[in-house]
This record gives structure tokens, sequence and C-alpha cells, in this order.
């Protein structure tokens, strides 16, 4: 299939479209005094987000943070020690990382949740015994 310069031109205007809609990432780096890593974006805006937060950079130590890469066309982050990637504009809808692994952390931070109501069901719970059994026709399931 060949490729026309009608083509070419087309998508050289998506991107310029794209580019002039969405900021860029102009400068990146790690700031270990709030550790947290910040990106200066095309807009004059400066976003900043801490590592453990991101998929592929939970368990990163600041050493493994001390280099970071900008994509060329300034919308991925990368972090070669880590062999990590980010989308900017993914980061910027508050999405810091693939679907799955989101649904994942945001399930671990509402188990984590404690209320008044669920301290005293509890409490209830424990004092008939703890949490019922499953019936077999379920366990089994």
């Amino acid at each position: 299939m060949a490729i026309h310069n009608d083509d070419y031109a087309a998508a050289n205007k998506r991107a310029a479209d794209r580019s002039r809609k969405t900021p860029t990432a102009t400068a990146v780096r790690y700031d270990r005094r709030i550790s947290r890593i910040v990106i200066d974006l095309s807009s004059g805006i400066e976003v900043a987000f801490r590592p453990h937060d991101a998929q592929g950079l939970e368990r990163a130590k600041p050493d493994d943070l001390a280099e970071i890469e900008i994509s060329p066309s300034g919308l991925g982050i990368r972090f070669p020690l880590l062999d990590a990637d980010l989308y900017l504009p993914a980061l910027l809808e508050g999405f810091l990382g693939s679907r799955r692994w989101m649904a994942a952390e945001m399930g671990k931070a509402g188990g984590r949740v404690t209320t008044e109501a669920k301290a005293a069901a509890a409490r209830e719970n424990g004092r008939l015994g703890g949490r019922p059994r499953k019936p077999k026709e379920l366990a089994a399931a």
C-alpha cells in the first residue's frame, strides 16, 4: 500500500492541531525535597505527583528517578532506569496507569477506608463469632 504526500500532509496537520490543543512537557525532574516528579508544561503550568502513585514507579527509589526523559513529541515521559513510561495526556486527565491498574489501586484504597459504621459492624461481627462461613455450594463456585 503506497502512502501519498497528501497523507503525510494530513498527518502533519493533525499533529500540529493536537500540539496546539494539548500541552507538552518541556522539562521534567524528580524533586527530592518534596518527593515529587515535577513536569513543566508548554502552557506554563507545572504538574507534580508522588512517584508511588504512578504505575511502574510504585517501588521507585530516589536514585531510580535521577534519569527522566521526554519523548520527542513531548507527550511521553520515560524512566529508563525503571523501564517505565507515562503518557502525558492521560496523566493530565488524572490517570497514573492503565485502567486495570487504576481500578486495583482504587479497590485497595476503598478497602482501607474506616468509618464509624464500618468499625461498629466489625465489632458486632466479632461478638457474634466473626464473619459467617460461606455455604459449601458458594465456596465451591
